[in-house]
């Protein structure tokens, strides 16, 4: 006896085949690097380079691993964004609102964060030589263990900032405000603190002060005295 076998039916074949490709999850849609700027989008790990996206609507987005490099984002929304591991080297973030967003171990050396608001981010680990802070509002920021060499924190506001173990060397915090800031363990190496009032920071010890450099209307912690070296001579490094 003939044994049977059964084809499969050609139509249920280009049936499931045209749900495979026209029915993908939203998700990975959305993950597109291809995407336009949306708040949500995903562009983890995306190639987004000198690109010019001043403006932008990123809020909540991620940009995990993201190459945002040379980029234009000045003005952008990017509050709770994720940001992990994004490559912001030398990024213009002016006036952006960064507030909540997750910067953890960006490289975001020389780039412009100039009046933004990065109000409760997560900046831990990040690389931020020489970045610009200019008036920006920094409260209850977290920066850790951050590489901030020659950063510039003129006239912003680190109010209950985290600078724990921070690499805060030659960085300028004049005109700053650091109410309860804490220093504990960063390496203040010629930080310029003139004009500063210090007494209401938190975790400075005396050797941290003789490493900085401030002026006569740089108020003190109570207890610490001024260093014979102030002001300090010009930084010619």
């Amino acid at each position: 006896m003939a044994r049977r076998v059964n084809f499969p039916c050609a139509a249920c074949s280009c049936a499931v085949l045209a749900f495979a490709l026209f029915a993908a999850p939203p998700a990975l849609a959305e993950g597109s690097c291809r995407s336009d700027p949306a708040p949500g989008v995903d562009w983890s790990e995306c190639l987004k380079a000198r690109r010019m996206m001043s403006g932008s609507d990123l809020t909540g987005a991620r940009l995990e691993r993201a190459d945002l490099s040379g980029s234009d984002l000045s003005g952008s929304k990017l509050a709770g964004a994720l940001l992990e591991g994004a490559n912001l080297y030398r990024t213009h973030l002016r006036d952006s609102d960064l507030s909540g967003a997750d910067l953890t171990k960006i490289e975001a050396s020389r780039s412009v964060f100039s009046g933004a608001d990065l109000s409760r981010s997560n900046l831990t680990k990040s690389e931020l030589l020489r970045a610009e802070f200019v008036g920006a509002r920094l409260i209850g920021s977290n920066f850790e263990k951050a590489e901030l060499g020659r950063a510039n924190f003129s006239n912003a506001d680190l109010t209950g900032a985290s600078l724990v173990g921070t690499n805060i060397s030659r960085a300028d915090f004049r005109g700053a405000v650091v109410a309860d800031v804490r220093f504990e363990e960063a390496y203040t190496l010629r930080a310029l603190f003139h004009g500063v009032d210090l007494s209401v920071a938190a975790g400075l010890s005396q050797q941290q002060i003789d490493w900085a450099c401030g002026d006569e209307n740089t108020t003190l912690p109570a207890g610490a005295t001024r260093p014979a070296t102030w002001p300090c001579a010009p930084d010619e490094d």
